[in-house]
């Protein structure tokens, strides 16, 4: 890696012009390449198809599973059978927990429209009704919920963000599959393609409601309801963006930090452990959240993107590692949509004064990535 700050004089200068002006053009943060093309659309069809598991079962679960709190099946989408089972077991299966590190990042970091409501009297009266009709009947919740009110409280707002990042990823595994379809059939040839077809979608979808409601005993509860106007784009994207993309956790196990010694900043917005900045290295190792998720596309992978890979360096045998490295590749064209998204004035501005303004945009965003992978995808 090569982050702004190790690089010094004529070559700071240089990489940070390049970028900005790729930028201003309606390019992406990703230079444009064939190789890149086919590595993008081939990695995000494999993530879409992926996104559709974890999406399809955070829903099931806040739906299903709520304040259920030992969910021995939460997995199974309420569809348990042997076969089932035992591939569990064996691990033949999607690596979930993936998903619900990426849904505990969002609650812990917060943000937006969702973490706002959560703190909000109408949250605690709307799940205070919840959670009682869910304990009737059961008097050793009740005087669990008694001894400790705040529990089920807190357990409800992860249920909350459970259903949030599931409707988030919804929209965007569409994206994702009808991205490979267009590159399929010539559409898409060049990465700022690529970028425009996310960004058109995230616009598109912007404005599309976050609602939150369980079924108990044949009644309906509204969590997090219509009336608190949380949206997509604002309320679930951005605090995405922001805490799996910039912020993430340190992996446990991989390395050790010491937080009295403040390797570990106490300020969370310092935090620089997301899937913009992780080393491909590691994040190859055994234990690692990503290398889940990583596990979980390599069963995917489209042919040409299977094949590309295989006559690349170790060819299977680092098969994770190259996956994650043209996984973050992908990922700086998401990013470049959003960021293109919120920007000022439209990317595609041509007037001086608006472009200034992109301009500074841009150059924060910059000194924002200045540690992330961003300069080792460069070439």
């Amino acid at each position: 890696m090569t982050p702004l700050t190790a690089v010094t004089g004529a070559r700071t200068t240089e990489l940070r012009a390049a970028i900005i002006e790729r930028l201003l053009n309606n390019q992406a943060l990703l230079p444009d390449s064939p190789t890149h093309v086919m590595e993008v659309v081939g990695i995000l069809k494999s993530y879409g198809i992926v996104l559709k598991a974890y999406a399809e079962t955070l829903c099931d679960i806040s739906e299903r599973q709520f304040l259920v709190l030992f969910p021995f099946f939460k997995y199974f989408n309420g569809e348990i059978t042997l076969p089932k089972l035992l591939r569990h077991w064996w691990h033949d299966r999607i690596n979930y927990e993936y998903a619900e590190y990426c849904m505990r990042a969002m609650m812990w970091h917060g943000g937006g429209g969702l973490d706002a409501f959560l703190d909000s009297a109408e949250f605690r009266q709307l799940a205070a009704k919840a959670i009682a009709a869910k304990l009737r009947g059961n008097p050793l919740m009740q005087l669990v919920n008694g001894l400790f009110p705040e529990f089920l409280l807190e357990t409800v707002r992860m249920f909350c963000y459970y259903s949030g990042l599931g409707q988030f990823w919804s929209v965007m595994y569409p994206i994702f599959l009808t991205l490979s379809d267009r590159y399929d059939a010539g559409e898409i040839r060049s990465i700022p393609d690529v970028v425009d077809h996310i960004r058109s979608g995230l616009i598109a979808d912007a404005a599309r409601p976050i609602t939150y409601r369980v079924q108990i005993r044949g009644n309906s509860y509204d969590i997090v309801p219509a009336s608190a106007e949380l949206t997509f784009l604002p309320d679930t994207a951005i605090p995405y963006v922001e805490a799996v993309f910039l912020r993430g956790t340190p992996f446990f196990g991989l390395v050790s930090f010491n937080a009295q010694a403040q390797q570990i900043s106490r300020d969370q917005g310092e935090f620089g452990y997301g899937a913009l900045f992780a080393d491909p290295i590691p994040t190859g190792a055994a234990g690692i959240p990503p290398t889940l998720l990583m596990q979980d596309m390599r069963h995917y992978l489209p042919p040409y993107l299977h094949e590309f890979y295989r006559h690349q360096g170790r060819g299977e045998d680092d098969l994770r590692v190259k996956i994650c490295q043209t996984f973050q590749k992908s990922m700086f064209c998401v990013t470049t949509a959003a960021i293109t998204a919120l920007a000022p004035y439209p990317w595609t501005t041509r007037h001086p004064a608006e472009q200034a303004a992109n301009r500074e945009f841009y150059e924060q965003w910059l000194e924002r990535l200045a540690t992330s992978r961003l300069w080792a995808v460069q070439t």
